[in-house]
């Protein structure tokens, strides 16, 4: 039987559960959050912060590689994986325990176990120490996430067959890997376990590599991952995956239409998220589903009285920042707070591979093809001061897309050194509605990464940088 009644329940902890529960608490309504896992959900526990960790040991080895090049002599430099992931389990922990801690902080209740919608303000759980509760609710929010979509056919078998969960578990640096899928999950991957030493391939269906990013960007990579002697197959499909007792052969046809074999002895399963909405009794609560991912308003709500946010629900890119957003969003709503509906398209993202991406708003091509006349202002990093001071001019450049005839910035992309810190001065630009001038104007303090960013500004405007 239900106990009390709660102002909201959240079912999930993931960064848009957790911080919803969070603005709730603050806004001071009785909120609870179930979750049958680890506080954190997917990004902090198996997601974003375990892999940027194990990303960092990359970028660090990579870089103690180079050393002797900066005066630094460092000796028989080696890898240690067991020792990556113990650094890996820390930090996430860490963030678990955070999260715990502002549950706490915040008064909400947290509790552990598997919930489904059963009847109207009315979420029953299966307690994960037994035995069962059912919560009331005035507003529920389905906040339960996604997980990696397995190649058609073929199952993760957690062993060869990995999922990027997999992946972050590995007890040993395989030989060689073969990324099937080359956005942000296997691009990541790819580049960490290149550095670790593994032979790395990557194979995708779309005619480059990160096809969301701009075409430029996606060439600069393609020139960045054939020096470090990663093997990238754009434009192709895989026809087939055969299992040998020592290896996995994985056919292959090329752009060319020429099939081949790639023999390696992982295989990493990257090609998109299933939503984790089967089983939960929205149907019968009148969420509507597309392809399982829940729809929703303005608002992030699915139904009366039903919210949905972050990657089950049907709004994209699926990033852990936009689901926080939607999650701050809702409750607001909830609250009678007035609100405005998200700018899905000024959401920036990052890519942690080496080089780094970042971006924000519209590509050039996907600005052409809403009709925009463009004028594009571009700046190297091998003519930037610090780039060189860092040992990392050799990649890399940031590319600002305007509207020619008001000057309005409509996106901002870049690869090179750091830039996943630096597109914020884009996020910022393109929420505010800067123009190209304006972000010219702004003046860039030297030597920096991020002067790169007014140099191209002044490209721009007046059609060249200073320094080149």
């Amino acid at each position: 039987m239900s106990d009390q009644v709660y102002d909201l329940v959240i079912v999930g902890s993931g960064p848009g559960g957790y911080v919803a529960a969070v603005r709730a608490g603050q806004l001071g309504m009785r909120t609870a959050i179930v979750e049958a896992g680890p506080l954190g959900g997917v990004c902090l526990n198996v997601g974003c912060i375990p892999t940027k960790a194990l990303l960092h040991s990359a970028d660090l080895l990579d870089e103690l590689k180079e050393a002797k090049r900066f005066g630094v002599k460092v000796e028989g430099v080696s890898f240690d994986l067991a020792g990556a992931m113990k650094h890996k389990d820390a930090v996430v922990k860490a963030s678990s325990d955070g999260v715990s801690f502002l549950m706490k902080k915040n008064k909400v209740d947290v509790i552990a176990g598997w919930g489904r919608l059963a009847g109207r303000g009315q979420v029953h759980v299966q307690l994960t120490a037994g035995g069962e509760r059912t919560l009331s609710a005035k507003q529920i929010m389905i906040a339960t996430g996604a997980q990696p979509r397995p190649f058609p056919g073929i199952p993760f078998d957690h062993q060869r067959i990995l999922s990027s969960t997999d992946a972050l578990k590995l007890d040993s640096v395989p030989q060689s890997l073969l990324c099937i899928g080359a956005g942000a999950i296997g691009i990541e991957f790819a580049s960490m376990y290149r550095a670790f030493g593994a032979e790395v391939s990557v194979v995708e269906a779309l005619p480059r590599l990160v096809p969301n990013e701009d075409e430029e960007v996606a060439a600069e990579l393609h020139k960045a991952f054939q020096r470090r002697g990663i093997k990238t197959l754009a434009g192709a499909k895989v026809e087939g995956i055969e299992q040998e007792a020592d290896a996995l052969v994985v056919q292959v046809v090329g752009a060319d239409g020429k099939p081949q074999q790639l023999k390696v002895a992982k295989l990493l399963v990257a090609i998109g998220i299933m939503p984790n909405t089967k089983e939960l009794g929205l149907e019968a609560a009148g969420v509507k589903l597309d392809k399982g991912f829940i729809l929703t308003d303005g608002v992030m709500q699915a139904a009366d009285g039903i919210y949905a946010v972050g990657d089950c629900a049907a709004t994209t890119p699926w990033l852990a920042h936009k689901a926080s957003a939607e999650g701050m969003l809702a409750v607001e709503h909830m609250a009678g707070h007035q609100v405005r509906p998200i700018e899905y398209g000024k959401i920036a993202a990052c890519t942690y591979c080496n080089p780094e991406i970042a971006s924000v708003g519209l590509t050039e091509a996907r600005a052409k093809e809403q009709g925009y006349s463009v004028k594009v202002g571009k700046f190297p990093f091998a003519a930037n001061g610090k780039a060189r001071v860092l040992g990392q001019s050799r990649f890399g450049f940031i590319k600002l897309v305007a509207d020619q005839q008001y000057d309005e910035l409509l996106g901002v992309h870049m690869i090179g050194p750091h830039v996943t810190e630096m597109i914020s001065e884009g996020g910022l630009a393109l929420t505010h509605e800067a123009t190209g001038e304006s972000l010219l104007n702004t003046i860039h303090a030297h030597p920096t990464l991020y002067e790169a960013i007014g140099e191209a500004a002044h490209a721009l405007v007046h059609g060249a940088a200073i320094h080149v």
